[in-house]
């Protein structure tokens, strides 16, 4: 069963929990009874107007409606599928399993986070035994000690006939070392219990600072009304290791920037009366594109707020934001599909582009990217552009062609696509 099947028997189980009939609530959303009919036996795609009037008919989240909370599950069991190709499982069945059991689900996921945490860890206890420069000087005097000790004893036990004298300065030169030895070891493990002290983060602190943000909606409410970027950042208990609290302070100034700009009691209408445009708002506000752009991404989910994802990479491609739409998952690691709009935005710096693009499932949203330097403009040297994607969900009945996109190669299942760079672990459903 297609993923984006399962919202028309979310429907149909939020109507009867109601106590609604098909044709009062049809009525009520401005659709025909047998149409609603077909939606709810998943025989009709669902997304944009008429998924939001059926939402606040039914007085709920879209977002518990779509598959929003359960892509991010059929993500992670399609990663953890990825990461070990050699086991064959049954990929066409994964929403299946998502929808049946969700519990298995939820453990298979949790098991393949801790792994990779785990596989984190290693890669970083490795790096650091390979790059710590206390740690090599500290190997280093204890190497050079030892040598210097079994060199001293091979004089003393190849030579027998050795004058007392020289004996005497043999022994000392002994102690000594021994000494030195003794107090390296003790200075390295000192220093390796203090390293086994400090945060050992499972994430990197990007992917600490975005799970924050996940869990807020990427809206902070503390910031809307004038709050503190940096104290923000201290009080997160998630945000617990020193690179992690630099790095939030600084999405965190970006935030309260854009709220100051552009505040919410005046935004949020203006972005209903201007069909959440982005052009027309960084006109109306006089600032820039990619400032909207994170705005609106900010805006607090309801009823008449449409889904709202955004991306944004650096110029080597890497995934620095990631706000993932109901419809289009966005990857953990690596970078994304070579087809979004993202990616072509950096031939282009300054142009802004605008697609729209339709997921595996058949969401389909407006993109528009923009590729703008990520600091201030220098002659002494080359700018350094940072690419931004605004992705706004799209009525499925539009009727305007769409660029069929995945999320990333190694788990996207379309197999006509000149743009793959690796084979797929995934087959159609």
């Amino acid at each position: 069963m297609p993923k984006s099947a399962l919202t028309g028997s979310r429907i149909r189980e939020h109507r009867l929990m109601r106590g609604l009939k098909q044709a009062d609530l049809a009525r009520d959303i401005g659709i025909s009874a047998s149409y609603l009919n077909l939606i709810e036996h998943n025989r009709r795609r669902i997304g944009g107007k008429t998924l939001l009037a059926l939402s606040e008919a039914l007085k709920i989240d879209p977002s518990t409606l779509s598959q929003g909370a359960e892509r991010a599950v059929v993500t992670e069991l399609q990663d953890a599928a990825a990461s070990d190709a050699d086991v064959p499982v049954e990929l066409d069945q994964i929403d299946d399993l998502v929808a049946r059991f969700p519990g298995w689900a939820a453990k298979v996921t949790a098991q393949h986070r801790r792994l990779r945490a785990l596989e984190q860890t290693v890669g970083g206890l490795n790096d650091r035994l390979t790059h710590d420069p206390v740690l090599s000087e500290r190997m280093h005097e204890v190497l050079s000690t030892v040598s210097a000790i079994r060199s001293t004893a091979a004089i003393l036990v190849g030579t027998p006939d050795l004058g007392t004298e020289w004996q005497a300065r043999f022994y000392s030169n002994i102690d000594t070392e021994s000494r030195r030895l003794a107090d390296s070891s003790a200075a390295m493990a000192a220093h390796l219990d203090n390293l086994s002290r400090k945060d050992t983060s499972t994430a990197t602190p990007l992917e600490v600072v975005f799970s924050a943000f996940d869990a807020r909606g990427h809206h902070l409410r503390e910031l809307e009304v004038g709050g503190d970027p940096e104290a923000l950042a201290a009080q997160m208990s998630e945000i617990d290791s020193t690179a992690a609290r630099t790095l939030a302070a600084e999405y965190f100034r970006t935030y309260s920037a854009d709220a100051k700009a552009m505040p919410l009691e005046a935004f949020e209408p203006a972005a209903h009366e201007m069909k959440f445009d982005p052009a027309a708002l960084a006109a109306r506000f006089g600032v820039p594109l990619e400032a909207v752009f994170r705005r609106l991404a900010s805006l607090p989910r309801g009823a008449t707020v449409p889904d709202i994802g955004l991306v944004s990479c650096d110029a080597a491609g890497a995934l620095l934001v990631r706000k993932s739409p109901s419809g289009l998952a966005l990857p953990w690691f690596g970078a994304g599909c070579p087809l979004w709009p993202l990616y072509a935005a950096l031939s282009a710096p300054g142009v802004p582009i605008r697609r729209v693009i339709e997921g595996e499932d058949g969401a389909r949203f407006t993109a528009m990217a923009l590729a703008h330097p990520s600091g201030p403009l220098r002659f002494d040297r080359p700018p350094v552009y940072h690419s931004i994607m605004l992705l706004i969900a799209q009525d499925d009945t539009s009727g305007e062609a769409a660029i069929p996109v995945g999320s990333s190669c190694r788990i996207c299942a379309r197999s006509d696509c000149d743009a793959r760079r690796e084979p797929t672990v995934l087959t159609h459903g």
